[in-house]
């Protein structure tokens, strides 16, 4: 997603030149009380109009007989946007002794809500403007409940027309306490409320005599008192893996900062994994010299000290602040898609190098962008905003948008096309991250040598991979057997068995595939370490699952593919299983309707077409053998002979 919907033109009439980088401000209210004449009193006060705008105004307005109003400041501006004179779209620049601003505007709510929700323009402050004489009306509420869409933290109100009320000050309590109220039960919380006349301009750039009983700022100050947002490289480290390459003896892992910095050196924690490793170089692209640090905007590969597995979609952080990870988000969603968002759809959800499959699982509130009007519904159409809950297959790590907008925003995908953008309005809870910090590894005291020397070989897994019917099951049991006789430690993972306990709660969805193999992968290892050869048979058809069991402990896996072809496999059928996937009876048959990814290089393929058990069974032994056995000469060192 671009951070910027348009390209912006700017008028440089009403441009103000500036160092610093403007503060994004959003200018709400109804239609009547007073927000056109509050923005243009705001640009005369700060010398952003164009010279003699202002008395060329008042000159037509003492020809047709009528009194000047600020408000048709703005409209002059409105009407050259209109005829491409002032080609500034959606924005209007001025600037306090502070420091430079930009009012983000747009033709009408929908534009406006459409960059504002899917996080193509953000705010970092807002201006409620409420008529004191009129109060608190709906259309207030609504502009107040967009305030809360657009997560806004920094408001200030401004109780407008306070000259129609005599700069009542019981009468500005009123009010205040009116829309107080009410944006605290939607959860905002105003930074100021000011009483305000923005035709004489009281308090607008300066307090004014005329309510003495007010302490606070003028708008300007209020603006000039809020806190402009942090630069990406003040943020915490984000760096989303875009690839993982392989040259000579390095494994580069390669992408862009989001935000913050990285150096050589610091320890990052890999999500969803939690896996953690120090970063050994920086490697640039175009420099002979290596970096020895990085920072937000910037496209780099590193390396790690030690050897684990990441992948595309992974994000490096720094490990006290790591993103928050969750299977449920909720979101804030502008919809684009032909047909409504319904909850139980699915679609697939890009954030940062991820994607993840998610459903909706609820729809809290829509939002109508024509009026702000918000009710509840169980759809959204096209062109409509709407708080939505997400439930993904896996944990997605994120941040909510208003912490850190890189890690904060998402498209959404149906088929090959984007149907809707949106920004997490709230971060889960960070279960993984307290799980990685709060757990602490206790050493065994009996090492792997050790083990090895007391049963005569070494702990390892032997994983059996391939096509069902390929012959996995048979040679691992025959092969348990037989190494047992010989008085090894050996035990045998077959994928029947182990979703009977360990994955019962499973089925063959991709996703319940990958978490299936993660499982086993995992206690698989955990036999090794305790000196046994670990023999699992299982179709494991995804490479990338299986490199990650690999990486778990890439010295103790063996990678042996049962290289059974598909049309042998169907005509064995033990377990009639081809014939019902052929019949559409089964869903996700490896071979049938799901994908099978054979090995690239695995340690060992071993034929079974045109042999018999005996004979595949005797390859993969003298593979163990050689693999596992201990020397005459180790043995005779571990008993120290």
């Amino acid at each position: 997603m671009s951070s910027i919907a348009t390209a912006l033109k700017v008028n440089p009439e009403v441009s103000v030149s500036h160092s610093a980088s403007p503060m994004k401000i959003v200018v709400v209210g109804h239609v009547d009380h007073g927000k056109s004449t509050l923005v243009g009193r705001i640009l005369n006060e700060t010398g952003a109009l164009p010279e003699g705008k202002v008395e060329y105004l008042k000159e037509v307005c003492d020809k047709r007989g009528m009194p000047f109003e600020w408000a048709f400041v703005m409209d002059a501006l409105q009407a050259e946007r209109d005829q491409g004179i002032t080609i500034d779209t959606a924005q209007i620049r001025f600037r306090s002794e502070a420091r430079p601003y930009v009012i983000i505007d747009a033709p009408g709510h929908k534009e406006f809500l459409k960059n504002m929700v899917s996080g193509a323009a953000s705010a970092e402050a807002a201006v409620l403007v409420i008529d004191a004489h009129e109060g608190v009306q709906e259309q207030s509420r609504r502009h107040g409940y967009l305030l809360h869409l657009l997560g806004l933290r920094q408001i200030a109100v401004a109780v407008n027309k306070m000259d129609l009320v005599d700069f009542s000050q019981a009468r500005f309590e009123e009010v205040k306490a009116e829309i107080v109220a009410y944006l605290n039960s939607i959860g905002v919380e105003p930074t100021y409320v000011i009483p305000v006349a923005a035709r004489s301009g009281a308090n607008i750039a300066s307090v004014a005599a005329e309510t003495p009983w007010y302490k606070g700022p003028s708008v300007l100050g209020a603006l000039d008192l809020f806190e402009p947002a942090k630069p990406l490289t003040d943020l915490a480290l984000r760096f989303p893996v875009q690839d993982v390459y392989k040259f000579d003896e390095r494994r580069i892992i390669a992408g862009r900062i989001e935000s913050g910095r990285l150096k050589v050196g610091d320890t990052l924690v890999f999500a969803p994994s939690g896996k953690m490793a120090k970063i050994a170089t920086i490697e640039t692209w175009g420099n002979v010299a290596s970096a020895v640090s990085a920072g937000a905007g910037q496209s780099v590969g590193i390396t790690l000290d030690e050897q684990i597995f990441v992948e595309r979609g992974n994000v490096a952080s720094l490990e006290l602040h790591a993103p928050n990870q969750s299977h449920d988000l909720k979101a804030r969603v502008f919809w684009l898609g032909k047909g409504p968002l319904k909850v139980g759809s699915r679609y697939k959800l890009k954030l940062a190098t991820a994607e993840h499959v998610v459903d909706v699982v609820a729809i809290e509130r829509v939002i109508d962008v024509e009026d702000l009007a918000n009710h509840q519904g169980s759809e959204v159409a096209r062109n409509a905003v709407a708080e939505v809950v997400f439930r993904g297959k896996s944990p997605i790590a994120h941040d909510s948008f208003i912490d850190n907008p890189r890690l904060g925003r998402f498209v959404l995908v149906e088929g090959y096309d984007i149907v809707g953008g949106g920004v997490i309005a709230e971060a889960s809870s960070d279960e993984a991250r307290n799980r990685s910090t709060h757990v602490t590894e206790v050493p065994h005291k009996v090492d792997a040598e050790t083990r090895a020397i007391a049963n005569g070989h070494r702990g390892g897994v032997v994983w059996l991979t391939g096509l069902s019917g390929a012959g996995k099951s048979t040679i691992a049991m025959e092969v348990e057997r037989q190494l047992f006789l010989k008085g090894w430690q050996v035990t045998v993972l077959d994928g029947d068995n182990v979703r009977t306990g360990l994955c019962g709660d499973l089925g063959f969805s991709d996703s319940d595939r990958v978490e299936n193999i993660r499982r086993v992968g995992e206690v698989a290892h955990l036999f090794a370490e305790a000196g046994m050869v670990v023999v699992t048979s299982f179709i494991s058809p995804f490479r990338a699952d299986r490199e990650k069991v690999r990486a778990i402990n890439p010295d103790a896996f063996h990678e042996i593919h049962v290289t059974t072809g598909l049309d042998e496999c169907e005509r064995r059928d033990p377990k009639g299983l081809y014939k019902k996937a052929r019949a559409g009876e089964i869903n996700d048959f490896t071979g049938v309707s799901s994908a099978y990814e054979a090995p690239a290089l695995p340690e060992l393929a071993l034929a079974t077409e045109g042999k018999s058990v005996d004979e595949s069974v005797a390859d993969l032994l003298r593979y163990i053998d050689n693999a596992f056995s201990l020397s005459a000469r180790e043995q005779a060192n571990g008993w120290g002979l």
